[in-house]
């Protein structure tokens, strides 16, 4: 069942433009690819100024809930129903399948498939699926709903 009040087309697609706004700005101003578990790994594993536009990249994700709010001058509202450890475990599992993956979704589902990487649509795709399935599992079949 489809929440009506909760289906915003209008900021769903100002949100997309945006994400593939900026993936395309990364690209062309610094040829790197707009994946946030590659740029996560990244200042992991390096250091130093070249570095630096994964700080800010990061620090954009970040800031942008405030950003949203002085824009628009509400505050998003997020309500997390999960128990801390069924949050750790999904984090843990999510950060296994990038590695697996070799990419996140916003590395392979943005960019990837706007290259037309094939490697990125088999990615996607099995994201897409896997995220399906645990969505059935979890508000179908688990809860007898």
């Amino acid at each position: 069942m489809i929440d009506i009040e909760s289906f915003t087309p209008g900021s769903a697609l100002a949100g997309g433009m945006m994400i593939g706004l900026a993936a395309a700005l990364l690209l062309a101003g610094s040829g790197r690819i707009a994946g946030v578990s590659g740029i996560l790994s990244g200042l992991l594993r390096k250091t130093g100024f070249r570095e630096s536009w994964r700080w800010c990249f990061l620090l954009g994700l970040i800031a942008s809930p405030w950003l949203y709010q002085a824009v628009s001058w509400h505050y998003p509202v997020v309500i997390v129903t999960g128990d801390t450890p069924l949050l750790i475990v999904s984090g843990i599992m999510v950060g296994l399948g990038t590695r697996y993956g070799s990419g996140c979704t916003s590395g392979h589902g943005i960019c990837g498939l706007s290259q037309l990487s094939l490697r990125s649509l088999m990615a996607t795709a099995c994201f897409m699926a896997a995220g399906f399935f645990m969505v059935y599992l979890t508000r179908h079949l688990l809860t007898g709903a």
